[in-house]
């Protein structure tokens, strides 16, 4: 952990690999299992944000520009699309780029990752 912290405090470079990180504690600060526990109920696939459910819903199984989702969505403000669709689309991770490493490349396409595309088949359901 120590070089955990170094990396982010002091801006050094450690290698950071899972064996390196693995802090154990003593059995006595381990909780047991409460029978009387419920359940957690799992991670929502489905986001809050309607505008990005209809971004993943546009998207599906495509791959897409923005020119084009804007025509599915009948939307014609580029900017206001991009701060409050696809931005956040992207940021909340169901949304990615066709070419990551460039992000103005010319035949950029934009497509749905895993989490999207779960979340994709729960809103078709």
């Amino acid at each position: 952990m120590e070089k955990f912290f170094r990396n982010l405090l002091l801006g050094e470079n450690n290698e950071l690999k899972n064996r390196y990180l693995i802090i154990s504690a003593p059995e006595e600060f381990i909780p047991q299992a409460d029978p009387t526990s419920t359940r957690q109920v799992p991670d929502k696939l489905i986001p809050d944000n309607i505008s990005v459910c209809k971004v993943i819903e546009a998207v599906g199984n495509n791959q897409l520009s923005v020119k084009e989702m804007m025509q599915l969505l009948s939307l014609a403000d580029r900017e206001n699309f991009l701060n409050n669709y696809l931005n956040p689309a992207i940021k909340d991770g169901f949304v990615r780029l066709l070419y990551p490493d460039s992000p103005r490349h010319p035949k950029q396409k934009y497509l749905l990752t895993v989490k999207g595309l779960a979340a994709f088949q729960e809103l078709q359901h």
